[in-house]
Parts: C-alpha cells; sequence; structure tokens
C-alpha cells in the first residue's frame, strides 16, 4: 500500500516563519505523527524541515505546516519527496 510506504519529505516554508513558534509547531506536529528528521530556521527567514515515515503521515504534517501556528503566514511550501534514509531516530529542533 502506497501510503503506508515509508517516505522522505524536504520542506522549504517562506513567509512570516520565524520568531512565532513555527519550529516548535513543526516539532510537536511531526513527533505526533510518528516522524522522525528535524526543523530549522534558514538565514534568508524561511524555516526547513526534513521528515521522514509513512507518506500518509508525511501528507498529515504537509498539510499543517501550510497553515502553521496561529501568528505564522506561511505563502509557501517547497515540498520535494525523497526516499528515505533511516539516519533520524526522533524529530528535533536543530539550531
Amino acid at each position: 500500500m502506497v501510503e503506508s510506504s515509508p517516505a522522505r519529505l524536504h520542506g522549504i516554508v517562506i513567509g512570516i516563519v520565524q520568531g512565532v513558534n513555527f519550529r516548535w509547531f513543526t516539532q510537536r506536529r511531526a513527533a505526533d505523527l510518528g516522524l522522525v528528521g528535524y526543523v530549522r530556521n534558514r538565514s534568508d527567514g524561511s524555516v526547513e524541515f526534513v521528515a521522514e515515515g509513512t507518506r500518509d503521515a508525511l501528507e498529515r504534517l504537509l498539510d499543517v505546516v501550510r497553515v502553521g501556528p496561529a501568528s505564522a503566514v506561511v505563502e509557501n511550501v517547497d515540498a520535494q519527496w525523497r526516499a528515505p534514509t533511516g539516519e533520524y531516530h526522533r524529530f528535533e529542533i536543530r539550531f
């Protein structure tokens, strides 16, 4: 079944996404969905995340980061699907 097969999602979130708890929001949602990977701020003002898990859980994460926390304004999410590497053991906030 495609929905439950493992996958990797790499995303760049553009908008007002720094200083609005976006990393914490993403980390909590990803952990709740059983995903592993990381989220971090980028120097250009965007937020980057890499998540691995089932395709279904990753689609759900993508849905929530397209909205973000209440104080964020998400303008765009550049999402790329890749094969999982298995290198992560939990979902963390990177600095």
